[in-house]
């Protein structure tokens, strides 16, 4: 999924900002989903991982921080995109909301065109899949610009398909992702395909990668990562 095509998942309990922020997302091209408490959005997150959070800090269940740190100490969500939406200005609480894992904090009232610009920022920042710098692992080289896979100096033939997958392995490697996860970072959960067709691409990958297929990794009952380990 794209940049400007990202999931963004507010936690937010006042309609008003609500409806503020969800009007101002979607006019910068971004899809976005609410919900008005935490244990609303942790079900959200561990169902379908949105490329950012929007978190506030007060919130009927718990409180914003405590979300946060729960996400930040889960390995499957720790690089989470999150941003702080809070009435919470004092210092103390910016350096508190940054210092349990927050990519950014951003005060209301806010403005739109700058919460739309911090927004932009931390997503480029978090999500090196997105990016145009070559990636690499072992013998695997890609390059983004030609649209290229080296392995061991030697250009290899790669499908579209596994060349998405093989990118977003390399961007985030010795980090499970399970099918689904996959199926919504690679494809875009726009296309309605089956879980089990990521364990095809997979094994096309792995048939391209030859001697270095074990870098792909299956973590059984979970999914699959790439780990040079």
């Amino acid at each position: 999924m794209s940049l400007d095509k990202a999931t963004i998942l507010i936690v937010e309990d006042e309609p008003a900002i609500v409806e503020l922020v969800s009007f101002t997302l979607r006019a910068a091209g971004w899809e976005t989903y609410a919900v008005n408490n935490t244990a609303d959005a942790w079900a959200f997150i561990t169902r379908r991982m949105p490329q950012l959070v929007l978190l506030d800090w007060m919130l009927p269940d718990q409180s914003g921080i405590r979300l946060l740190s729960k996400i930040r100490s889960d390995r499957q969500f720790s690089g989470l995109p999150i941003i702080m939406l809070t009435a919470k200005s004092m210092e103390e609480d910016k350096i508190a909301g940054l210092e349990n894992g927050a990519d950014d904090y951003v005060t209301k009232p806010f403005s739109p065109r700058e919460l739309t610009a911090r927004i932009k920022t931390v997503l480029r920042r978090k999500a090196p899949e997105h990016g145009q710098g070559v990636l690499s692992a072992g013998p695997i080289v890609l390059d983004p610009v030609s649209c290229s896979v080296t392995l061991n100096d030697q250009r290899v033939d790669i499908g579209h398909a596994e060349f998405k997958l093989l990118k977003f392995f390399l961007a985030h490697p010795e980090r499970v992702f399970s099918r689904s996860q996959l199926l919504d970072k690679v494809w875009g959960d726009h296309v309605v395909i089956e879980e089990r067709t990521v364990d095809v691409h997979v094994l096309r990958l792995r048939k391209v990668l030859k001697n270095s297929e074990s870098l792909i990794k299956t973590v059984r009952s979970v999914g699959y990562m790439l780990s040079e380990k």
